[in-house]
């Protein structure tokens, strides 16, 4: 059987086609070179087990590597210290090879296990693994993968501080060469949930920073997709597509494996893949229930504000900046919605803000007069196959002069964009796709690429700031269609001025036809 395309736990090379990591496993594997303490907090489905286990078979020459995963682990061995050091033992004896634990050590081990040592401590069990660090050839690595699962318990505050203890005086007392925890949550945000009942400092402040980017490169696709198209032999034209791939996901690994998945096993069949095969996936891909997407939304449920901060950037085109200690910025990055760039809060890829949108544009749409209009009249916009958006930007002049008209300023000038995307989303449905250009996305400004049948349509939408503005916002227009090989594009004004002249215009800009509207 051949290999596939995973998103289901962690990757085999074996098994599953993957991109070559090499250069991060040697970043990553410099730092326990070093001695580094760390936890590899990245979002969900980011990889994290799958580089803890290509990490593991990088090092087992050079190090015992001691790996455990506190999924493996129920609630009621946390409950207690014995609880934690009985199952803690008895799975090191479960997953290590005889060679790698001397008899001594294997002894102390099996009697914390099986209860027969009595009265267990923590204490107890680093000495033990301080004998064992001692006497062994090797140095030994400590890989705990899925640390989430412990982050409501006392016990595993407990066991932070013994190894922050033990690692302060390591040249005095031998103890592991370098430990690794993964998760979701940031160490610091775990110390956050204990601070108030155990009133003390951060049992992880010896942890070193990591920045490692872990996400998929585009070359690394192509590679991936290089392997594919080597089993298979389809003729597809692997730089465009991991090219098309990258530019929607960000090389979020998840998004990355799903979209080609979808193409592999739902779309193509043994043929070149195509953009319009590809649009079809992410068309496919927004619209299905994965664990990725349920992880997302119940954060949205979970965390209120988050869901807010994250409408203010999106429906009304605000810009976020980091700042240091805001914990709804830092939530936000830490679940894999956001990403910070030169200061300033984006969403992390296309495939989330698109979902994001769709997600906010449907709470409004059921109550919006635009959005029920849109969706009754869908039929005429559509002729051949082929979207008429010159006629969709009639009409919505029309229908927003009619149903807006009497509102003020204020609520269409923060809520234009958001019209817009309710009144465009339910013409499109079922056979396009749309997306936000991030940079050029400000609260004046936003440039929406819609995708129709492998059609492209460029609408920059934007608050009316005057003559001359207006009249550069076209000619950027025009210099933009270039970018996309267009000769039309679309300019909505949100003209809030009192004696406005509303209505649609055609313009020639160079070789450039721009369809502008003013609402």
């Amino acid at each position: 059987m051949g290999r596939i395309f995973n998103v289901n736990a962690a990757c085999s090379p074996k098994l599953h086609y993957m991109v070559n990591m090499d250069e991060q496993l040697k970043q990553i594997k410099a730092m326990i070179d070093q001695g580094q303490y760390f936890t590899i907090n990245r979002a969900r489905q980011y990889g994290k087990t799958t580089t803890l286990h290509a990490l593991e078979r990088l090092l087992k020459k050079e190090y015992v590597v001691l790996s455990l995963d506190f999924q493996m682990f129920s609630g009621a061995d946390f409950q207690t210290e014995q609880d934690f050091i009985r199952n803690f033992c008895a799975e090191i004896l479960g997953g290590m090879s005889t060679e790698d634990i001397p008899d001594d050590i294997r002894g102390q081990l099996k009697g914390m296990s099986d209860g027969s040592i009595p009265n267990e401590r923590l204490s107890l069990l680093f000495r033990c693994l301080s004998q064992w660090c001692k006497m062994s050839e090797r140095k030994i690595v400590l890989f705990i993968d899925e640390v989430d699962s412990a982050s409501r318990y006392p016990v595993f505050l407990d066991f932070l501080a013994q190894l922050r203890g033990y690692y302060i005086v390591r040249d005095k007392k031998p103890i592991f060469q370098s430990v690794v925890l993964a998760g979701v949550n940031d160490i610091k945000n775990l110390k956050n949930k204990f601070a108030e009942e155990h009133k003390m400092n951060s049992p992880w402040n010896v942890a070193a920073d990591f920045d490692i980017d872990l996400s998929l490169t585009e070359q690394g696709i192509a590679g991936m997709l290089a392997d594919y198209e080597e089993d298979h032999h389809t003729g597809m034209d692997v730089q465009e597509m991991a090219g098309l791939i990258y530019d929607y996901t960000s090389g979020y690994p998840f998004l990355v494996s799903r979209i080609c998945k979808l193409m592999d096993e739902k779309i193509v069949r043994d043929r070149a893949w195509t953009k319009e095969d590809f649009l079809t996936a992410v068309r496919m891909l927004l619209t299905e229930e994965n664990t990725l997407f349920d992880s997302l939304d119940n954060k949205l449920i979970d965390y209120p504000d988050l869901k807010q901060m994250l409408q203010e950037l999106l429906l009304e085109g605000k810009v976020i900046e980091y700042v240091p200690g805001n914990m709804g910025i830092r939530m936000a990055a830490m679940f894999g919605f956001v990403t910070i760039i030169n200061n300033v809060i984006y969403v992390s890829n296309r495939i989330f803000e698109t979902r994001l949108y769709n997600g906010f544009l449907a709470e409004r749409s059921r109550h919006n007069e635009l959005a029920q209009t849109a969706a009754a009249d869908k039929n005429q916009f559509i002729a051949d196959g082929h979207l008429n958006m010159e006629l969709v930007i009639q009409k919505f002049v029309s229908y927003y002069q009619d149903i807006f008209g009497e509102l003020n300023d204020k609520f269409l000038e923060d809520n234009g964009r958001c019209l817009f995307l309710l009144y465009i989303k339910p013409i499109i449905n079922g056979a396009g796709n749309y997306y936000i250009e991030a940079k050029t996305r400000t609260n004046r400004r936003t440039d929406l690429i819609i995708d129709y049948c492998g059609q492209q349509h460029i609408v920059e939408l934007k608050i009316w700031r005057g003559q001359e503005y207006n009249k550069r916002g076209e000619e950027q227009l025009a210099d933009y269609l270039d970018l996309y090989h267009a000769k039309q594009g679309y300019l909505v004004s949100f003209n809030f001025n009192k004696n406005k002249k509303a209505g649609v215009q055609r313009l020639k800009i160079g070789d450039k036809v721009i369809i502008e509207a003013v609402v």
